[in-house]
């Protein structure tokens, strides 16, 4: 069954997890409790006393990077020869990427406007 399609996703603070986690390890009370009181699936609660247990504090912290990695070597003004080469792969992959998907891009930033390809034929 899972959960219904559309819905938005639940993002839980540093400290929400700490908590909980603590919760657990001080009061003694089990994930399916903890469950029922805040709302957390059972099986996030789980996930985060294992990598409490296995790394800490620190597992608890929220690991992904947001924001785009490439803009700096994009604005950059003195490329490497290897940077530029990557930054050249990059941007043909992002273009096969959107191809794939059936639209192209005409212009650029503000002016950026997005084209299907449904009636256009690419052989």
């Amino acid at each position: 069954m899972g959960r219904p399609k559309g819905g938005l996703n639940n993002k839980w603070t540093y400290e929400d997890r700490i908590k909980v986690v603590t919760r657990h390890i001080d009061e003694h009370i089990s994930a399916a409790k903890l469950s029922q009181e805040t709302g957390i699936p059972k099986g996030t609660i789980n996930g985060w006393i294992d990598r409490f247990m296995r790394d800490g504090k620190e597992g608890l912290k929220n690991k992904k990077k947001t924001g785009n990695h490439f803009s700096a070597l994009h604005t950059s003004k003195s490329l490497t020869e290897l940077e530029r080469l990557q930054l050249e792969i990059l941007k043909r992959d992002i273009e096969i990427a959107r191809l794939k998907k059936g639209y192209q891009v005409k212009g650029v930033g503000v002016n950026k406007e997005f084209v299907t390809l449904k009636d256009k034929n690419s052989k």
